[in-house]
């Protein structure tokens, strides 16, 4: 058994609902082409909001690792893009980029040193927390990206949980599955883009493979399922998975059908559960 299905069984399946404050509806709208400083601060006022930092105690003390009155959570910096691979891209339209803005990611911080990345993103009832996900990754591949390429684009093919940065002609890889997937020496733009059009290019949207119902055209990852907490809608489909995919339409898309008003699904790290 590898070590994501390992973490799937020891994390994923022990799930704690945590209530948020009812907030209005919230359906997907398209999500911004960047972030500007209006955007970032928008997605942080979302996150530092009284009823998100009450939703985070919660979160942060579910397992006992620290008290819902000790926990003290903050939001700690900027809120920062996060984009994943571009399903346009995969698609081979003429002058897409590698990947497109998904959401903005806020780091909170417990007490007692834990982390979690609030997602932020644009709805019809304006910014708003869409999920919540343990552990540092986004900030974390952020720095590294900036070190390892400075300017260029860090983005995850959530597919094989992988991060990248791409800029110019390069696309580098920034942790072990990207590694698998394009070497320690990366590749160039047109060889990624070849690859993952092999790999996906079948199973973008209107394809018969999303017509199957593959979580409108693909299936969840174990690491998204194991490490997201996403807040769900009490109106979404049973049908509509927490960790739905972006190629199917963004995380934005993906993790907004499920919305802000109703319940927190709270599941440990895959990173978390194997590592510490």
């Amino acid at each position: 058994m590898n070590r994501r299905a390992c973490a799937l069984i020891t994390g994923a399946l022990a799930a704690t609902v945590l209530s948020l404050a009812p907030q209005a509806s919230a359906t997907p709208v398209p999500q911004p082409q960047s972030a500007t400083a209006e955007t970032r601060e928008a997605a942080h006022r979302a996150a530092a909001a009284p009823e998100t930092l009450a939703t985070l105690s919660r979160f942060f003390s579910r397992e006992g690792k620290v008290s819902l009155t000790a926990a003290r959570p903050r939001i700690e910096g900027d809120a920062i893009p996060v984009s994943y691979l571009s399903p346009d891209f995969v698609a081979g339209k003429a002058g897409a980029p590698v990947a497109r803005l998904e959401f903005l990611a806020s780091r909170a911080v417990a007490s007692d040193g834990q982390q979690a990345a609030l997602w932020t993103a644009r709805t019809d009832a304006g910014w708003q927390v869409v999920n919540i996900a343990t552990g540092d990754d986004e900030f974390r591949y952020a720095q590294l990206g900036a070190a390892k390429l400075p300017g260029g684009t860090v983005f995850r093919e959530p597919q094989i949980d992988a991060w990248y940065v791409a800029g110019g002609d390069e696309v580098l890889p920034l942790d072990e599955d990207a590694t698998r997937a394009v070497g320690a020496r990366g590749t160039t733009l047109a060889a990624y883009r070849q690859r993952v059009t092999t790999a996906y290019g079948d199973k973008l949207p209107g394809s018969a493979y999303a017509k199957g119902g593959k979580a409108g055209g693909f299936a969840p990852t174990e690491a998204d399922t194991a490490r997201t907490a996403t807040v769900r809608a009490a109106s979404a489909p049973a049908a509509a998975a927490p960790d739905a995919l972006p190629l199917v339409g963004g995380a934005a898309a993906g993790a907004l059908v499920l919305a802000t008003a109703g319940a927190l699904t709270v599941r440990r790290s895959r990173r978390r559960a194997v590592r510490v």
